[in-house]
């Protein structure tokens, strides 16, 4: 009698679940756009986030994918995403917790998507290569660390076919002015460079259905034309990862934060890549100089844009 208790317990726990995953997926379909957090963390271990990762649906579907960090491959999934929906794939920069998901979302990905998946990238420098260079030794066919995905590259070889091909668009990360990296059916997406230290790294802008997301990236916050880029933008996202009063040569403090959305005058500010941080002492100092709507990034976490 406990045995089949036990076992009706784990079918209705799963069945629960089923229920969970369909639910949070229909409530970030887009009506006609919404911006979702698959992952809200950063590097650090953190068992409730999953590491950078950024999901825009638009006319009920997953549209554009920005970065893929550690669990956001789950983090797909359970939102109830499909890959063949995909419109472009966007990498803002080449850190493993922005990039270490992406062999495992295209593991198999060629059974459910024939198209090939459009994705653009960052240049390289001395330190890290660009994003074509980065893929190739990911999924060359002879030379890659995932040879069996060569397709991934146009690699024809029947051992090999075991990922969608990328259509593959490298945007140079040095470049002054915002570059367009998409424009088709209704919706345009550009690029720009911002400051990570010495990573090559792209701020996105996605513009569509009279609204746009701006997607900042890690960075320090020093670039004005970032404000510029993100200006009026009815949301942005901007990654919240160390303490107030401090200062970091790779990322803005609370402070900088507050001030690019204060001044390029956003709708909305999500704060996301959440560090290990003292999250009250972080958001109170950002407030002192952002007065409108907040955000507090979660994974999994849906905001319908307007």
């Amino acid at each position: 009698m406990k045995r089949h208790t036990h076992i009706f317990f784990v079918i209705a726990l799963l069945f629960m679940q089923l229920n969970n995953t369909s639910a949070s997926a229909q409530s970030c379909a887009g009506q006609p756009v919404a911006v979702q957090i698959l992952g809200s963390g950063g590097p650090t271990l953190n068992r409730l986030r999953a590491s950078s990762s950024y999901l825009l649906w638009i006319d009920n579907r997953a549209r554009v994918l920005i970065d893929l960090g550690g669990g956001a491959y789950l983090r797909f999934a359970e939102a109830g995403a499909k890959l063949s929906d995909l419109s472009l794939l966007a990498v803002t920069h080449l850190d493993p917790d922005h990039i270490a998901g992406l062999p495992a979302l295209l593991w198999l990905s060629n059974r459910s998507r024939t198209e090939p998946l459009p994705t653009v990238g960052p240049s390289g420098n001395d330190i890290v290569p660009g994003y074509s260079t980065f893929l190739y030794r990911l999924f060359d066919g002879k030379n890659g660390a995932f040879q069996i995905m060569g397709s991934a590259l146009g690699d024809a070889q029947t051992y090999s076919q075991q990922s969608v091909r990328l259509d593959v668009s490298v945007v140079d990360a040095a470049k002054a002015e915002p570059s367009t990296v998409y424009n088709r059916a209704g919706m345009t997406v550009t690029a720009l460079g911002v400051p990570h230290g010495e990573v090559p790294t792209l701020a996105y802008r996605v513009q569509t259905h009279g609204v746009s997301i701006v997607i900042g990236s890690d960075q320090t916050g020093t670039n004005p034309a970032f404000v510029r880029f993100a200006r009026g933008a009815n949301v942005l996202i901007m990654h919240l990862t160390i303490d107030a009063g401090t200062k970091h040569p790779v990322h803005a403090a609370p402070d900088v934060v507050g001030q690019i959305a204060q001044e390029a005058q956003v709708g909305r500010l999500i704060v996301s890549h959440i560090g290990p941080i003292d999250r009250h002492a972080a958001i109170s100092e950002l407030k002192r100089f952002y007065s409108g709507p907040l955000t507090i990034g979660a994974d999994l976490q849906c905001t319908q844009v307007r």
